[in-house]
């Protein structure tokens, strides 16, 4: 098969051509002119890599030349309320544009990366299985309804006839690039982080994700989705082993509600002040302070003999490649596959 990957120097999708590099797949994967190109140094001379947004049709109509399937991975993961029409752009509009010119140049089949976020939630169901329909509330982040109408756009190319399998991943860790996404717990912790969210949701680890994603693509599995789940941990618990692995004073300051409120608006403030993108937001906020656990029991029934790593020994490896980082001057890292 040849296969196309979106996305392929971000963080999933840089793991995800690894593991395919390191299995001789026939892989071509897009990158945008300004992509940082970092997390897959060791592996670019593998991949045959052309230049292709998501929102320019021609050049994902030219990528998709002689392409049997597809993962993709492009999208944008952001809480920030200012986001909100480029998460729109990219995780709804760029899907449809992915979704019409795979339908137009004849792929197979599509594998959808979503998230737990596009799953359905709500305070009567708590423990979260990929049964549950998705409803509008106000829990619903920008970042999630995004994330669920871009679902939308690969299932109508479902309808269409093209081969889907969609997968739903929880909290993704591991090594990438320290200022971005879930690794901004590392660096918040390492500058003395004193408060900690009553919450509890998934975590996953990303070597996990892309192996999954593989079994997933070479199985006859179709039109189905999968939450991709490891272990549900609070945040308290997890924030507290990273502190333990960089020898940090664990938050010890509950998150209420009232410090929650004042946590997101002072936060605003310093973004104003300051121009920079605030390191909290409401949406961040209030996620945090809510409890879902999400089941996996799908995907392991599918897959009996897959195992998805320990988030202890997830958070230790991680956070000993921060480590690593900071004391080099790097601002990255990767972990081993």
């Amino acid at each position: 098969m040849k296969i196309l990957v979106t996305g392929g120097t971000g963080f999933l999708g840089s793991y995800l051509l690894r593991y395919l590099v390191e299995q001789g797949a026939d892989v071509r994967a897009t990158r945008r002119a300004n992509s940082p190109m970092q997390l897959v140094d060791n592996i670019k001379d593998k991949v045959e890599w052309v230049e292709a947004d998501v929102l320019d049709v021609v050049a994902l109509e030219e990528a998709m030349q002689g392409i049997d399937c597809i993962y993709h991975c492009a999208a944008v993961v952001s809480f920030d309320p200012t986001a909100a029409e480029m998460l729109k752009l990219i995780n709804v509009e760029g899907t449809a544009n992915v979704v019409n010119m795979a339908l137009r140049t004849g792929v197979k089949r599509l594998l959808h990366v979503s998230s737990i976020a596009a799953v359905g939630r709500s305070k009567e169901t708590p423990n979260v299985n990929e049964k549950i329909m998705f409803v509008r509330n106000p829990m619903n982040t920008e970042y999630a309804i995004s994330k669920f109408q871009g679902e939308q756009e690969a299932w109508r190319g479902a309808a269409e006839g093209l081969d889907v399998v969609v997968v739903n991943p929880s909290v993704i860790i591991g090594s990438g690039f320290w200022n971005n996404g879930t690794n901004g717990f590392f660096h918040q912790i390492k500058n003395g982080l004193k408060f900690y969210p009553v919450g509890e949701t998934g975590f996953v680890d990303v070597r996990d994700v892309a192996k999954a994603m593989i079994l997933l693509m070479n199985s006859d599995i179709t039109d189905e989705r999968y939450i991709l789940n490891a272990e549900n941990i609070t945040y308290q618990t997890f924030l507290n082993w990273i502190a333990t692995d960089l020898n940090r004073e664990k938050p010890h300051i509950k998150v209420t509600k009232l410090i929650q409120e004042l946590a997101w608006r002072l936060a605003w403030i310093a973004s104003k002040l300051t121009g920079k993108k605030p390191f909290l937001t409401k949406e961040s906020a209030r996620s945090a302070a809510t409890t879902f656990r999400y089941e996996n029991d799908k995907f392991l029934k599918a897959f009996p003999d897959f195992e998805f790593r320990s988030m202890r020994e997830t958070t230790r490896e991680t956070a000993s490649q921060f480590k690593n980082a900071i004391n080099n001057g790097k601002d990255f890292n990767i972990l081993p596959i």
